[in-house]
């Protein structure tokens, strides 16, 4: 039985160890609706849901409608339903557990690139502890201490998700600014050609009408 005990708590100390590493998500180009389960195994677990919409094919357009996202329980309840929107992070609390459904929807005609994530928290209770009871504080804290770690993930990838959404949005403005700069410079340059041809037009005019005096 002690062995037992030892090795969950060992293995509940790596799991720990191991939350913090890189940053996980879905990132999938999203046309007109797309939908992913989720299984929840506790009621009245938390589960945090961020997503930001990273990029659109069209990055001329200024029209950016966002998305729409629905969650539904295992049971139909509608929990969450968004109107386009861009990025959004929220968290419920779970009222059943079973399969949670998340449908993306995209009205624009443009294909839009997606970033998703969904984390599932759970901290153990006292009463699903195994015995003997010295333990109970020692586990009861590792899950708090691993569900916290779990947090600061969660916040990191969204942090990272918003990140690359501003990093692509700066390099299409910058596009777009260089192809104004080159328009506007070959206006100018139109526009310096056409006047020295009507100079040159209007010099052979007088010279003309000078040469027939």
């Amino acid at each position: 039985m002690e062995i037992d005990l030892c090795f969950r708590i060992a293995l509940l100390v790596l799991l720990a160890s191991c939350v913090a590493g890189p940053v996980q998500g879905i990132r999938f180009v999203l046309d007109r609706k797309e939908c992913f389960s989720h299984e929840v195994h506790w009621e009245h677990d938390n589960v945090d849901v961020s997503f930001v919409v990273i990029k659109a094919d069209n990055p001329w357009s200024f029209n950016r409608l966002g998305v729409d996202l629905t969650v539904e329980a295992p049971n139909g309840r509608l929990l969450y339903n968004g109107h386009q929107k861009e990025d959004d992070k929220f968290e419920f609390e779970a009222p059943v557990r079973g399969f949670y459904r998340f449908c993306f929807s995209n009205i624009s005609p443009m294909h839009e690139t997606i970033d998703f994530d969904v984390h599932i928290g759970h901290i153990t209770s006292r009463e699903e502890l195994a015995k003997p009871e010295d333990f109970d504080p020692l586990l009861h804290q590792i899950s708090v201490i691993e569900e916290a770690l779990y947090g600061v993930r969660f916040e990191q990838h969204w942090l990272q998700a918003q990140t690359d959404h501003q990093a692509i949005m700066n390099e299409a403005m910058s596009r777009r600014v260089i192809y104004k700069a080159l328009l506007e410079s070959a206006a100018l340059v139109a526009c310096s050609f056409l006047q020295v041809f009507l100079l040159q037009r209007l010099f052979e005019r007088k010279l003309g009408k000078g040469s027939r005096v």
